[in-house]
């Protein structure tokens, strides 16, 4: 058994987050130095319970220096006797960049019902309060490596992701544009509980969410279809006009503007309610049947003018919008 004069962990590697310091069955004396790295500290340990914990510097071991060692050993006289303790480092250093994915997908709340997604991201995250990590956490092992808590922290932060989704009342329309607001969230959510690991989490980036592919599609076609109702008199004036300049290469302009879709070009002027059996779609040449919202044809939308003024009509309408013309 030798006396040990210099207690001291030269460096971590980028695996590790504990490491125990060897004693090699010798004690410490009254005198002993202590140095502790920057992104280090040191944490004291007697009969598996923590005691005195050094940050950053160089210290020399007595009395004073090691107050909580000195009571549970009850020195009566001061340090002066040597002893044997087990000495832990932790690594403190912020631990960046660590990749986050869905092994599974996460099932959340969305206009369209439950959803299953799937995301990936980077977080970051630094050993705050290092004597509460080597006990709830590493368990006073002799080495723990960061891999072991990665797997943690990554089913915490995967976990909160569907209670983040209905926190913020994200939609499946508005996810892209929301990351950020979600990050943040997740982060918050699992503030409380990384505490209690002796963590704090200091960094959680959403980079992506998906949904499945059948139900991107139709969110993608969703969102085509409303932009076509709500644009239904443009398309239609944008149909016409391709009719028109088509029957011109043909040579049947003559014929489509004695039925009417000259007059539509023109005038603008088309009954409020109800559509004349004599018109005719725009896109396929079908006559149109009255009372029709598509063509029977193609389906191509039938768009419905004020008798009065020839502004559009919003579907549903009693009067209209532009000149209060009550609408049959």
């Amino acid at each position: 058994m030798g006396m040990i004069k210099i207690i001291e962990l030269h460096a971590f590697d980028d695996e590790t987050l504990v490491q125990k310091f060897d004693m090699k069955d010798n004690v410490i004396k009254k005198g002993s130095s202590l140095t502790v790295r920057e992104s280090q500290v040191a944490v004291f340990c007697d009969k598996g319970k923590t005691a005195d914990v050094f940050g950053a510097g160089t210290y020399k071991l007595n009395t004073d220096s090691l107050p909580v060692i000195s009571k549970l050993l009850a020195w009566k006289y001061g340090f002066e006797t040597p002893f044997k303790s087990e000495i832990y480092f932790v690594n403190v250093k912020e631990i960046t960049g660590i990749r986050w994915g869905t092994s599974n997908p996460v099932p959340v709340q969305t206009e369209y019902g439950i959803i299953r997604i799937r995301g990936n991201g980077a977080y970051s995250f630094k050993i705050t309060v290092p004597e509460l990590f080597l006990t709830s956490v590493a368990g006073m092992a002799e080495c723990y490596e960061t891999n072991k808590l990665n797997k943690a922290l990554r089913t915490l932060l995967v976990g909160s992701i569907s209670s983040a989704f209905a926190t913020c009342n994200v939609s499946l329309s508005d996810m892209t544009s929301k990351y950020a607001e979600l990050s943040e969230e997740v982060k918050k959510s699992v503030a409380a509980r990384c505490g209690e690991l002796g963590v704090t989490l200091t960094a959680f980036d959403i980079e992506n969410l998906s949904v499945p592919p059948e139900l991107e599609k139709a969110v993608d076609e969703n969102a085509r279809l409303g932009l076509m109702r709500n644009n239904v008199d443009v398309y239609a004036k944008i149909a016409q006009a391709d009719a028109l300049k088509a029957a011109a290469g043909n040579g049947t302009a003559g014929t489509i503007l004695g039925v009417g879709i000259g007059n539509v070009l023109g005038k603008e002027v088309i009954s409020s309610n109800t559509v004349s059996p004599s018109d005719i779609c725009s896109v396929c040449r079908k006559p149109i049947q009255p009372d029709s919202k598509f063509c029977s044809g193609c389906g191509n939308p039938i768009p419905r003018f004020c008798s009065k003024c020839g502004k559009p009509i919003v579907a549903g309408a009693n009067f209209c919008p532009e000149c209060g013309q009550k609408l049959n």
